[in-house]
């Protein structure tokens, strides 16, 4: 076992959920190791070129990564893991939600504007790839270039993406979604909440709904409020100052203040050391894939491997 690579405990916790075929005809490369060159080349930031010879040839470890990243597997893997801890009841779910600007490198320009073809098929098959016995929802992530689809943009910080997501109490990510660094926080709120997704063990729909939220003002807007409301969420979200004021200026008209717990405020920092987690990785920390589902594969791979070894 190299540096960085699965321990036998990670693997014996992951390799359940992994998916048995890939409907084509022929068998795979054994997963763990192509795994652990995805791992290291998350780890690393390295190009696919230069992965150690160990992994096996390095297109395959990428064309793996980037099927998986296409389909949602690896979405699926994490809902996996989660459903297991929230069975022994690991889950703190105080949660809360922030973003963080990723710089894109200049490797991560040029992608095309069309979708990503889906996998071709043979023999009739289908071309998903499913987990064994999933139990959640497979989503297939956005593809495509440009400021849309690829979730690049323009920023104070200059060439940039920008990761949103909720945490556990336990700083451990909950749900990831992309965008170009320009997007302000508060248009993805309902999109990170939409994406908590974690599995019932046994009969029952997944849960969705946390206990409690906290975020920062830059959430502080009536949508914002208004969805958690509609939805029953407890949150404690502080009011913009210039919010406060025009509330002021109506009087009675202008309605209560908002609740605020500093108490349950002070616990927003687990988002924060989220964050920390997350990006200690070189390929997330610096976006280096042109492709924004493949991006956002690379991150959720990275928010997996943090609910292993937690």
């Amino acid at each position: 076992m190299g540096r960085g690579d699965l321990t036998d405990a990670e693997w014996e916790r992951l390799r359940p959920f992994l998916p048995v075929s890939n409907g084509r005809c022929g068998r795979w490369r054994d997963h763990r190791q192509v795994v652990d060159g995805i791992l290291h080349r998350v780890r690393t930031g390295v190009q696919w070129r230069d992965l150690p010879e160990r992994f096996g040839p390095w297109k395959t470890v990428y064309e793996r990564h980037r099927l998986w990243s296409a389909d949602g597997t690896w979405e699926r893997l994490l809902q996996q893991i989660q459903a297991v801890a929230d069975t022994a009841g690991e889950i703190d779910w105080d949660i809360a939600v922030d973003s963080t600007i990723v710089r894109a490198h200049q490797h991560a320009a040029g992608a095309r504007t069309d979708p990503p073809p889906a996998p071709a098929s043979k023999g009739g098959r289908t071309s998903r790839t499913p987990g064994r016995n999933a139990m959640a929802e497979p989503a297939r992530p956005p593809g495509g270039g440009g400021a849309g689809g690829g979730g690049l943009g323009r920023s104070r910080g200059g060439f940039t993406s920008k990761l949103h997501l909720s945490a556990d109490g336990r700083c451990r990510p909950l749900s990831l979604v992309i965008t170009g660094g320009q997007w302000a926080d508060c248009t993805q709120f309902q999109a990170v909440l939409a994406k908590i997704r974690v599995p019932r063990s046994g009969p029952g729909r997944p849960r969705t709904k946390p206990d409690s939220l906290a975020a920062d003002k830059a959430y502080s807007n009536g949508p914002c409020r208004e969805y958690l409301r509609r939805r029953g969420i407890r949150h404690t979200i502080p009011e913009k100052t210039d919010s406060q004021a025009a509330r002021l200026r109506k009087g009675s008209r202008g309605g209560r203040p908002p609740s605020f717990d500093d108490e349950r405020y002070k616990k927003r920092n687990t988002v924060e050391r989220a964050i920390n987690k997350l990006k200690q990785p070189r390929a997330v920390a610096t976006r280096y894939d042109k492709r924004g589902y493949v991006y956002l594969g690379t991150a959720t791979a990275a928010a997996l491997v943090i609910w292993l070894r937690t």
